[in-house]
């Protein structure tokens, strides 16, 4: 199947899954994760309609990105982000969708070149508590968000999470009910956040039900 044709695919079934939710298919975005993929690629799904493109890797992202300047592509980092590593991200991209500790966050807002927009950021929840996934604890998470919010070269925008793999018998809604609820207490607390990044190939329409907006 052609990448076209592939795009094509995974629209019809997010509006499926988000009309069965009840929400307007408006609502939810898809982020076309582009990591290993070569810009070739990346072209033909433009082609085909696609401008918002995620990668997991600076050093891959970088000259792809740099080659496909004049397409005016949104790109979104939504890897591990390393310290080390900010200063490239808070230059070129659009989005972090992988914030899980201050330090990283502060590095961000200060390396944001001042002549871009603040970098739309999310905040990385790790709700399985696996030692392999990054993401701050729920219980650390209303204090990240406050200090996160604070930063004037980032904007926080809402929550992100890799679930863990579904065992059988498992609900798969359950982890993104329990980030949408975490979203919810920090809107009660007065962060003013619209974003939930959840749901990828094998559960985006259980991310989709509970309230999902981007999708990878």
């Amino acid at each position: 199947m052609s990448i076209s044709q592939n795009l094509t695919d995974i629209r019809q079934r997010i509006r499926a899954a988000a009309e069965k939710a009840g929400r307007d298919p408006s609502s939810v975005r898809l982020v076309a994760v582009s990591k290993t993929r070569p810009a070739t690629d990346i072209v033909e799904a433009f082609q085909a309609g696609q401008t918002i493109f995620g990668e997991n890797y600076v050093q891959e992202a970088l000259p792809k990105m740099d080659t496909l300047r004049d397409l005016g592509l949104t790109w979104h980092f939504i890897g591990p982000l390393q310290s080390n590593k900010t200063a490239e991200v808070a230059a070129s991209f659009d989005w972090v969708h992988s914030i899980d500790r201050l330090k990283v966050a502060e590095r961000l807002s200060a390396q944001r070149p001042a002549t871009h927009a603040p970098l739309e950021v999310c905040v990385q929840v790790n709700l399985s508590g696996e030692s392999s996934k990054s993401g701050c604890t729920p219980a650390a998470l209303p204090g990240l968000c406050a200090a996160v919010a604070r930063l004037p070269g980032l904007r926080l925008r809402g929550l992100m999470t890799l679930p863990a793999a579904l065992q059988p018998g498992d609900d798969a809604r359950a982890p993104f009910a329990r980030l949408r609820q975490l979203l919810q207490s920090l809107q009660a607390d007065g962060l003013p956040l619209d974003t939930l990044s959840a749901g990828m190939s094998d559960d985006y329409p259980a991310a989709i039900a509970e309230g999902a907006t981007w999708v990878r």
